[in-house]
């Protein structure tokens, strides 16, 4: 079997960007539940920043966050992919925090 090298000559690390991307998609799905909740915060809170970043700023902040976890992870960057899993648990809780009207 051919070994597939990267351009900077290395092994690039594919569990570690699988995992990144999972985690990223499950970040978006959180997102746009949270998004189409109807919950007072957050309708509030996208009247005040849809003049800023428009209707789908937020959106764009996630793939930013999504990008650099995928490109640091590309490097073998473990401690990135560890501190994105963190996020995605945060996010999962302040999600299910506000989908079931518990904030």
């Amino acid at each position: 079997m051919k070994r597939v090298v990267s351009a900077k000559g290395r092994d690039p690390n594919p569990m570690l960007l699988t995992v990144c991307f999972i985690l990223g998609v499950a970040n978006f799905y959180m997102h746009k539940a949270v998004a189409e909740s109807g919950h007072r915060f957050i309708e509030e809170t996208k009247r005040y920043f849809s003049g800023k970043f428009g209707p789908y700023g937020s959106y764009a902040i996630e793939l930013a966050l999504l990008i650099g976890a995928l490109w640091l992870a590309d490097t073998g960057s473990l401690a990135v992919t560890l501190l994105y899993a963190a996020y995605t648990a945060i996010n999962g809780v302040a999600s299910w925090l506000l989908l079931s009207n518990k904030a």
